[in-house]
């Protein structure tokens, strides 16, 4: 990836697909980047919304859950995502900051019937759900798991951004508006994208704990394809901190001292385990 006149580019030097949105003020000198969740049904229906004016929203990115990208405003051009805000003194996010949309239903409720479903009626299969506690919230949910390919995307556009506009830092809708908003939420890895961006920790959020809900392998890699570690499966209950993730993988250190199992480190399936508060 490439950005020529603050316009995505291939590196062969094709455009990425672009539809301007209405949503937009005038010029800015982009300092951080905000990650957001569509919580929508798809990444096209996500677009044709962003480009109507009754939206009052935009985004200058929406990324497909199969890493496709449409641009819906030039980078150094303000576009309304942030809304009413705040990070680190600075108000009014939108002038800014660089918004990037990732197609993802985002907070799901589990019905009487055992399934998941979004605001807008859509379901979803477990596998692609993680239940956790938002850090900005109380309760326990759902959240759609971001793909593997819409992460690596998320990423590697992330870091054309922030080599090109020299930005300081990437944080979360929740965290510039945490009394309003939950996106990108608790599926979204946080961590992982700031270590690989900065080298640093996340400084937005605490260490994320989690627990098993069933009797759960334990395995040297992210898939089924990995030999089980020693100690596996781990007890149902068995509290594990998040390290990082790989699409529906987690990289966790486990933390059950009654069993005597501090120093295992490994990756287990987020579909059986459960965001717990520390």
């Amino acid at each position: 990836m490439k950005i020529v006149n603050h316009r995505l580019y291939h590196d062969d030097d094709t455009p990425y697909p672009y539809q301007e949105t209405p949503n937009k003020s005038g010029e800015m000198i982009p300092r951080f980047l905000v990650m957001h969740y569509t919580a929508g049904s798809g990444a096209e229906q996500s677009v044709k919304w962003l480009l109507q004016r009754r939206a009052r929203a935009s985004a200058h990115i929406v990324l497909g859950r199969d890493g496709s990208i449409t641009q819906l405003a030039p980078f150094n051009i303000a576009s309304w995502h942030a809304g009413v805000s705040n990070w680190k003194g600075i108000k009014g996010l939108n002038q800014h900051s660089i918004g990037i949309e990732l197609d993802n239903a985002g907070p799901l409720t589990r019905t009487a019937e055992g399934d998941w479903v979004a605001w807008f009626g859509d379901q979803y299969a477990s596998e692609d759900v993680i239940e956790a506690i938002h850090k900005n919230r109380s309760t326990l949910q759902g959240w759609q798991l971001y793909t593997r390919i819409q992460l690596e995307t998320a990423l590697e556009l992330s870091e054309t951004l922030i080599r090109e506009y020299n930005l300081e830092d990437i944080v979360g809708h929740e965290d510039i508006a945490p009394r309003r908003k939950t996106d990108p939420g608790p599926a979204f890895p946080m961590e992982t994208f700031r270590s690989h961006l900065y080298g640093r920790p996340d400084m937005t959020n605490e260490e994320i704990l989690y627990e098993t809900t069933v009797n759960l392998n334990i395995r040297s890699g992210p898939g089924s394809t990995f030999p089980m570690l020693e100690g596996s499966p781990l007890p149902q209950g068995t509290r594990l901190d998040l390290l990082e993730q790989e699409g529906n993988w987690l990289q966790v250190d486990v933390l059950d001292e009654v069993n005597g199992m501090m120093d295992l480190e490994g990756w287990v399936h987020a579909r059986y385990v459960r965001q717990i508060q520390r």
